[in-house]
This record gives structure tokens, C-alpha cells and sequence, in this order.
């Protein structure tokens, strides 16, 4: 079982940046991807971005490219998510998620069902 916590959340201006941390603890050896999830108030929780460990591939939802950056501290076990050019439509609860399996396609990456390991999420909030 791996255990992710999320971190960095808070206050911000349209147009200004945040970087969210998740770190992974417990059997994190055999982590296979990362990813991170938002929910928007009053809406399901969706997909925002992904990375594999083993090919460091990125999977992203189509608007926040070119936006947002996510990345990997395999050392630390721990994963970024670099947000800039914020805006009001970005406000959500963001929850880190881990996964231990392997699949052929990206599109597996993009799913929450995908993932068995949650963390509680970071409140990330835009103001116009």
C-alpha cells in the first residue's frame, strides 16, 4: 500500500502560479505513475495531469497545456505539479494519486479508476 499527502495549495491571483507537492510513503517501490486529480465545487473530480516512472511520459486534460507542468523527485518519491497563468475556472480541491500497475496505453493514466492510493487534497482558490 503506498500513502500520498498533498501540499502547497492556497490564495492566488488570475494570472499568478502555485507548485503543488505530493509525497509518496510505505511500499512505493513499485509505484508505476502519479497523477493528479481536481474537483471543481459542485462538479465531479477530473483528470489534470499524469506522469509514468518508468518513461517519465506526461499526460495532461487539454486545457491546462502548456500551462502547467507536471514532474517527478523519483529520489524523494515525490511528485510536482507547477501551475502557472492561473485562472478563476482552475479553483478545486487538487488530490495526488498513485498507482502500482502497468498499462499499455496513456489513456489508463487519465482515469481515476486507475488509481488505488488517495490522498485528502490541497485547496488551490483564483481569484479574478
Amino acid at each position: 500500500q503506498v500513502q500520498v499527502v498533498e501540499s502547497g495549495g492556497g490564495l492566488v491571483q488570475a494570472g499568478g502560479s502555485l507548485r503543488l507537492s505530493c509525497a509518496a510513503s510505505g511500499r512505493t517501490f513499485t509505484t508505476a505513475a502519479m497523477g493528479w486529480f481536481r474537483q471543481p465545487p459542485g462538479k465531479e473530480r477530473e483528470f489534470v495531469a499524469a506522469i509514468t516512472w518508468r518513461g517519465l511520459n506526461e499526460y495532461y486534460k487539454d486545457s491546462v497545456k502548456g500551462r502547467f507542468t507536471i514532474s517527478r523527485d523519483g529520489d524523494k518519491k515525490t511528485v510536482f505539479l507547477q501551475m502557472n497563468s492561473l485562472k478563476p475556472e482552475d479553483t478545486a480541491v487538487y488530490f495526488c494519486a498513485a498507482t502500482t500497475l502497468h498499462y499499455p496505453s496513456g489513456n489508463y493514466y487519465q482515469t481515476s479508476r486507475t488509481y488505488r492510493s488517495w490522498g485528502q487534497g490541497t485547496q488551490v482558490t483564483v481569484s479574478a
